[in-house]
């Protein structure tokens, strides 16, 4: 039924409205006593349990950051089958994010462009809403995503990260540090080398107990991304996540006139996905078994999600698919992992 509710309703609606929506109706479902209920039928099977930063899993796949912006919808998408939910991105300082239009469906690319610019209510909001999650004993994995306040100038970074891992830090199961988006200026710079490591350093001093994750662009040279991970590792960071959305335009099926006026932002969704496969493969290459690889970018089917897990990724993310596929998305992909596991143990003997 999802295709044709949104051929017919959803498509016609402007895309921000649209999550905005659907978005409710997620923050609603532990509420009105369907969610508990309907975590029954979506929960995934034992056998997807995924051990990684010190945390169980029940599931390898989770929510990308940017679905729920503001840590308000966890609990209704946990009980949707998703493994976890990354939050955010949440800065420092509250802010609204660029003007609208800025959130654009390419839908014969199966993708979005969306220039949205960190909107949020700040970290010091989110934190008692994450805090009473925390505190529930059945309750998703829930990492925290935070990134610098646009009022803040690069060269000030540091301490902008740092009161987001002053106040969050304590409310997450981990801390996902994004240097990556396209869509906040001078942001992706942190990336160099010369300026994250003393950006990675603080914070992970500053986490505590917490693991701590870097989340990096595709758009970043392979040296680029080797030399990143060989940072990592030298940290002693707990993880990688990859990747961002990215400000290629290649490869589209979508009329280019119809890109043009969408204009600038991060494009997400399938076309990303041979970029984001390569710097799974090029990260897994150059790092330790241990280190926790988050990998996200283009995830639509389970077999997407399988080829991650073959490729090194420790766990998967999706965001784009989520608005094609529709509300038993996680479920679905859940249920294509597990036969496939099953069928991959009768196949060989002694499993």
């Amino acid at each position: 039924m999802y295709p044709l509710f949104f051929s017919l309703v959803l498509r016609r609606l402007d895309p921000e409205r649209a999550h905005h929506l659907a978005f409710t109706v997620i923050r609603l479902l532990p509420r009105i006593g369907v969610g508990a209920l309907l975590r029954l039928a979506t929960r995934p099977h034992p056998s997807l349990a995924t051990s990684t930063l010190g945390l169980e899993f029940d599931s390898p796949f989770g929510v990308a950051a940017g679905f729920d912006k503001d840590a308000e919808g966890m609990r209704g998408l946990w009980q949707l089958g998703f493994g976890h939910v990354e939050v955010g991105t949440l800065t420092a300082l509250a802010q609204p994010g660029n003007e609208r239009p800025r959130l654009f469906r390419l839908i014969a690319d199966r993708a979005v462009i969306n220039r949205m610019g960190f909107n949020n209510g700040g970290s010091a909001a989110a934190a008692p809403r994450l805090r009473r999650e925390r505190a529930r004993s059945r309750r998703p994995i829930i990492g925290v995503n935070i990134g610098k306040s646009r009022a803040v100038e690069v060269e000030s970074a540091i301490p902008d990260y740092l009161e987001s891992t002053r106040l969050l830090a304590p409310t997450a199961d981990y801390l996902a540090v994004n240097v990556s988006s396209p869509n906040t200026p001078g942001l992706r710079g942190l990336q160099e080398i010369e300026r994250l490591a003393p950006l990675l350093s603080a914070v992970k001093a500053a986490a505590g107990d917490t693991p701590v994750l870097v989340k990096i662009s595709p758009d970043l040279s392979d040296d680029e991304v080797r030399k990143i991970a060989e940072l990592v590792t030298e940290l002693r960071l707990d993880g990688i996540i990859a990747t961002n959305t990215t400000l290629s335009r290649e490869n589209l099926r979508t009329p280019a006139d119809v890109v043009e006026a969408a204009g600038a932002g991060g494009l997400s969704g399938a076309p990303l996905a041979p970029r984001s496969l390569e710097v799974l493969r090029l990260i897994r290459s150059k790092v330790p078994a241990e280190l926790c690889v988050i990998s996200v970018g283009g995830v639509d089917t389970a077999h997407d999600v399988a080829e991650r897990l073959a490729a090194g990724a420790t766990l998967v993310q999706g965001y784009t698919a989520f608005l094609y596929r529709g509300p038993l998305w996680a479920r679905h992909i859940n249920r294509g992992l597990a036969t496939a596991r099953a069928e991959l143990s009768s196949a060989i003997p002694n499993a």
